[in-house]
């Protein structure tokens, strides 16, 4: 573990938004990209452990955790050049979960010369075709209905019972440590629903789904077994169509394995990174 009490920190003015951004250590980088229920402290358990060999940078999206960003169209692709652009990044090792998957997949097929190794933890998919028979249909309704209200205490404890309890299990059966920093993270969004509904996120163009035989980057996919349906089946997919792609299940997790499983999470991404030759 490497000591980040002395992490350079600070805002990047990233098209037209301000971003706020962490990085340690030295080495090649490695950019980690968070979930769309936290911040950049899911990462803080691989912020610590990876700063000893890479230089490792963590930021949170606009319009979550530290970052401000103005009403309009945004780019998330576009927001990730524009960061490693800030910090002078040519290439990288990129690491996204769920929303950030989605994002570090984008930018990979945008970008395809700045990324040397790519890992997609329970990632979504930007143009793949909605599956049908959505099991937590029901579920969704009953979230979006929460929050309408206003009621957004209900509608996070729910929230953690998908993404964070995952399939089959009970809130009691969760590291109470684990369920109430994720808690802590997701809630928070909620007290900028304003500013975050503000935000007009733009569709990928082209999207994803039809271009993942294209991805030329070394990729590590890694899902919890017990994330939902919809995330086992894009990672399925990205399994199967992107050439050479390694596919990692790690077992009694959910949709943050990062968090509730480190040791394991940070062992598999080490293993994975490790086997990959960094440009001199």
């Amino acid at each position: 573990m490497a000591d980040t009490s002395n992490a350079t920190t600070g805002y990047a003015d990233v098209n037209g938004a301000k971003l706020y951004y962490e990085v340690a250590g030295e080495g090649h980088p490695l950019v980690f990209l968070h979930a769309g229920i936290a911040n950049l402290h899911m990462w803080d358990d691989q912020f610590s452990a990876f700063a000893d060999r890479f230089r490792v940078v963590r930021y949170d999206h606009r319009g979550f955790g530290e970052s401000r960003a103005p009403a309009g169209p945004a780019s998330a692709a576009g927001d990730v050049f524009g960061m490693l652009r800030f910090l002078n990044i040519d290439k990288t090792y990129l690491v996204g979960c769920s929303m950030g998957g989605g994002m570090a997949l984008d930018f990979t097929l945008a970008h395809p010369e700045m990324v040397d190794g790519l890992v997609l933890v329970g990632p979504g998919i930007s143009g793949m075709p909605d599956g049908g028979n959505d099991p937590l249909q029901e579920t969704w309704k009953e979230i979006q209905a929460a929050a309408k209200a206003g009621d957004y205490d209900k509608a996070n404890e729910l929230e953690l019972r998908v993404w964070v309890d995952g399939l089959g299990r009970t809130p009691d059966q969760v590291n109470p440590a684990y369920r109430a920093k994720a808690s802590a993270m997701n809630r928070a969004l909620y007290d900028h629903e304003d500013e975050m509904s503000a935000i007009e996120w733009q569709p990928a163009d082209p999207p994803a789904y039809p271009r993942l035989e294209t991805v030329s980057a070394p990729t590590l996919l890694i899902v919890g077994d017990r994330d939902v349906p919809d995330i086992q089946q894009a990672v399925d997919v990205l399994a199967a169509r992107i050439p050479g792609a390694k596919k990692v299940v790690l077992h009694d997790t959910a949709h943050l394995p990062s968090m509730e499983l480190p040791d394991q999470f940070n062992q598999v991404l080490g293993d994975f990174l490790g086997s990959l030759n960094s440009p001199k």
